[in-house]
């Protein structure tokens, strides 16, 4: 087998089990939140502490990737995730809960960025698309990790069985990815930071991720508990997992959808379809049409992160690794105000009408994206 395509697989191995990790643990957020007596506010709090050492971990993958090939950074910071995610389980104050939380918030950073930093370099030797491809097996990954969280949960299995099982297979995994990872993808340029005026490229592509962080990263954190509380759906996990299977469905034809349309209506028809879905939750929270809102939404963001990566590939003044870590505090601002605001709202007015954050957000897609391309356009 060619080189690239053992790479391709490796990676592809990375991208799965890092979904496959997070969706493990999001999709046990209420089974923490009642164990811990935690209300909305309490547990927006907790879920602070995530953005926070993202944040750390966003300026570590920065200097990481300007000074090293990414495969190392990569694999250290898979074993840790892993250690992290078993030692959640067994988390039994607050105060534990946090130091674990902020230390898998943290490698999930750095590992974000070394594969997708990969999986740019790696586009260069193939004539197709194969960006899109990545990010739709980090959603596969998520989908099997809430299906089997719904099976731990409809089984009355323990949060510490499931979750060392999904870290052991995390373990073993990436250890046996690491051989045929990337290497030597350290670009010669571009690696420093430029401070001063913020570049236009980066600022509209930033605000796009900012706003997919909010909507992404509130249904992970929150879906859960809107299936419980607002549904009252016993098996809090169907939402979440209808949500994850149509973004990793989505993500799987990316590729080609993108060849039909091109990112410019596709901006478009996410925005669109996100805020439909989230309003058709909101008005009406009933099992079917909460179910087939939370499919849009799915549907809606899953191209948002894919596309906006491959667009930071694509700046002049810096590397694709710096471009995309740059790009990420973005998402880590979005991740920082996002699920701990709707703790707060809903805490406050009500779990459904903190729903219209999402709302808002997917509307904005549609300007912020159309300025950056009219920009794109003007430079040509």
């Amino acid at each position: 087998m060619e080189t690239k395509n053992l790479q391709r697989i490796a990676l592809s191995a990375y991208f799965f089990l890092s979904g496959l990790c997070f969706s493990s643990w999001a999709s046990r957020i209420p089974t923490i939140k009642e164990f811990f007596n935690l209300n909305d506010a309490q547990l927006g709090s907790i879920l602070l502490v995530m953005p926070l050492s993202a944040l750390f971990g966003t300026i570590a993958s920065g200097w990481l990737v300007s000074k090293f090939n990414s495969r190392d950074p990569l694999l250290v910071s898979f074993l840790i995730f892993a250690m992290a995610l078993i030692g959640i389980s067994y988390a039994k104050t607050t105060f534990l809960l946090v130091v674990l939380l902020s230390v898998f918030s943290l490698c999930m950073r750095v590992l974000n960025i070394a594969m997708n930093a990969q999986s740019i370099t790696l586009q260069g030797k193939f004539q197709k698309k194969i960006v899109g491809s990545f990010h739709a097996l980090w959603s596969i990954g998520g989908v099997i990790g809430v299906l089997f969280s719904t099976i731990m949960v409809k089984t009355g299995i323990s949060i510490e069985t499931h979750l060392t099982i999904i870290a052991s297979l995390t373990l073993v995994i990436s250890i046996l990815a690491y051989r045929h990872s990337l290497t030597s993808d350290k670009s010669p340029t571009g690696n420093k930071l430029i401070l001063g005026k913020p570049d236009p490229f980066i600022l509209y592509l930033g605000l796009l991720i900012f706003f997919a962080a909010i909507c992404e990263g509130g249904m992970y954190d929150w879906s859960g508990i809107y299936f419980k509380e607002v549904v009252k759906e016993e098996i809090f996990t169907y939402g979440y997992l209808l949500f994850m299977i149509c973004m990793a469905t989505s993500r799987l034809f990316l590729d080609r959808i993108l060849d039909k349309v091109g990112m410019t209506v596709m901006y478009i028809i996410s925005g669109g379809l996100i805020s439909i879905g989230v309003l058709a939750a909101i008005l009406f929270p009933q099992f079917w049409i909460a179910l087939i809102g939370f499919c849009l939404v799915g549907i809606g963001v899953s191209p948002i992160f894919p596309m906006t990566y491959m667009l930071a590939g694509k700046s002049k003044k810096y590397s694709p690794g710096m471009a995309i870590s740059i790009i990420g505090t973005y998402s880590i601002v979005g991740m920082f105000i996002g699920p701990p605001l709707i703790g707060y709202l809903s805490h406050a007015f009500g779990l459904q009408k903190a729903f219209i954050i999402f709302l808002f957000c997917g509307l904005m897609f549609i300007p912020v994206s159309q300025l950056f391309f009219r920009r794109q356009k003007e430079q040509l």
